[in-house]
C-alpha cells in the first residue's frame, strides 16, 4: 500500500438538528450533522405526527364525482 494517500479515520460527533441528540462514531469527516436521528424519527419512536388531509380528500372526491358524472352523461 502507498503511504499518505488514505484519508485520516478519526472519531467524530454526529449531531441531530431536530432533537439535538449527539453520539460518537468514526469517519473521515470532521463532524456530521443529520436532519433526523433514531431518537426523534417516528419509525423508531412509535409517535407519528398526524396530518389532517380530510379537506384535500373531500375536494378530490368532489372533483372525481363531477368528472365521473360528466363522462357517464356523455356516453
Amino acid at each position: 500500500m502507498k503511504k499518505d494517500i488514505h484519508p485520516k479515520y478519526t472519531t467524530v460527533t454526529v449531531t441531530c438538528a431536530n432533537c439535538g441528540n449527539s453520539f460518537e462514531t468514526r469517519s473521515t469527516k470532521e463532524s456530521i450533522k443529520v436532519d433526523i436521528c433514531s431518537n426523534c424519527h417516528p419509525f423508531y419512536t412509535g409517535k407519528q405526527v398526524l396530518v389532517d388531509t380530510a379537506g384535500r380528500v373531500e375536494r378530490f372526491k368532489k372533483r372525481f364525482a363531477k368528472k365521473n358524472a360528466s363522462s357517464s352523461a356523455s356516453e
